[in-house]
């Protein structure tokens, strides 16, 4: 397949900035009549909607949409506050339930919207589509610039969109992410189609929109940043009581737990294993202001925790329902580590040839699963059917079926 790319994906320098909207900034919808408004141009315009939304992911527990932005050909840019219109945005949704949504990185919307009653029947992800047309930088600001000669005036994504109200130049950069999407999205659709890969690509939009939600995991706790410096039970015990305690504490406020307690804070705390409050408070973080407050409460956690009885304590191997870490696999399992090194060989030479991404050719994931413990048959039609079974696209078999095939049949043989 031909590359279409120029070299090292280079945004073009003669890109005109963008520091606001072409029609200007609208108002917030913040009430009824203002929704109705809306909507009434929303459908009246034509085509696709362009989507996006703004979260307060560093500063609020909830995953929640504190504004929503939506782009229309003939209907203009409109900026929706679902949290002052919570429980009366139905107009909305029979609006935007009856199109195709446009967004970038749809999976980090899709979730907060849906919430709020709104899914789209159809939808094209501008990044996702960016990665199979065999674009290495595929943000949005770079693609814009990219496709489109323009460049986004930036800076407030990790703002506290909970504020209220919303500075004028949050607004003005929140409006931006939808200003070009739609255009972006026919450039996207022209070069996919051009490539061969529109078909794919709408595969991947179709399992995107109908993903369930992630499953919760086991031990949440786990992901502690720092963890790794925890050997003994008794000390994961406490890393997990206070893990705990930390998001009672920022759900029941709905504040980002690293504002309530910083993971560094609790893996301190584990290493030290301090036996008094004066202690505890002597170390970085838990001295300060606002940890003095609480420092009763984590030091109640950190004694419960010491009192555990030893079957009580946590396992200080994480628990794992399929392989273990490929580094570990030589060790356990060569046969296996053999075939993946195989299986990966063979999918970074189709990655080479048709331009995608091997994460987007086939889920590592998959091809662990794959690799560890192969079907007792392994000519292609079996490991499509199996590929098929485990969620993968059409295309994705298709392309990779065969070459996984021969790599594993190589190093069984």
């Amino acid at each position: 397949m031909n590359d279409t790319r120029s070299a090292a994906d280079q945004p073009s320098t003669d890109a005109i900035l963008l520091r606001q909207p072409r029609d200007g900034v609208p108002d917030v919808v913040e009430d009824e009549e203002a929704l109705a408004r809306a909507c009434a141009a929303l459908a009246g315009g034509t085509g696709a909607i362009a989507v996006d939304t703004e979260r307060a992911s560093g500063y609020r527990y909830w995953p929640k949409a504190y504004l929503i932005q939506l782009r229309r050909d003939g209907a203009g840019t409109h900026l929706i506050d679902p949290i002052a219109l919570a429980g009366k945005l139905e107009p909305l949704r029979a609006v935007l339930n009856d199109c195709e949504w446009v967004l970038h990185a749809a999976s980090q919307d899709l979730p907060c919207l849906t919430e709020l009653g709104l899914r789209p029947p159809k939808l094209f992800d501008t990044e996702l589509a960016a990665r199979l047309a065999g674009y290495q930088r595929v943000g949005l600001g770079t693609m814009v610039e990219q496709l489109l000669g323009y460049r986004l005036e930036k800076g407030h994504g990790a703002a506290d969109w909970s504020t209220r109200p919303l500075p004028q130049a949050w607004l003005s950069y929140a409006a931006l992410d939808v200003e070009l999407l739609l255009p972006l999205r026919d450039k996207l659709a022209t070069e996919l189609a051009g490539q061969g890969k529109l078909d794919w690509a709408e595969q991947e939009f179709a399992a995107v929109l109908a993903a369930p939600p992630p499953a919760p995991r086991p031990e949440p706790w786990r992901r502690t940043s720092g963890i790794h410096k925890i050997r003994s039970p008794r000390a994961l015990a406490v890393v997990r009581a206070l893990w705990q305690a930390r998001d009672e504490l920022a759900r029941n406020r709905d504040r980002a737990p690293n504002r309530i307690l910083p993971d560094k804070a609790i893996v301190a705390a584990a290493l030290s294993n301090p036996r008094t409050v004066d202690e505890l408070r002597a170390l970085d973080v838990f001295g300060g202001k606002r940890q003095r407050s609480l420092s009763t409460l984590w030091m109640r956690h950190i004694e419960q925790a010491r009192r555990l009885p030893p079957d009580e304590l946590p396992n200080p191997s994480q628990p794992s329902e399929g392989p273990p870490p490929p580094s570990r696999w030589a060790d356990r399992h060569p046969e296996a580590a053999a075939r993946l090194t195989a299986a990966r060989s063979a999918l970074a030479e189709l990655s080479e040839q048709h331009r995608v991404p091997v994460e987007n050719l086939l889920l590592p994931e998959l091809v662990r699963r794959l690799c560890w413990e192969p079907p007792a048959e392994t000519d292609a039609d079996s490991i499509a059917r199996l590929l098929t079974g485990w969620g993968a696209r059409p295309w994705q078999v298709e392309l990779t079926a065969l070459p996984l095939s021969r790599a594993l049949r190589a190093k069984t043989d």
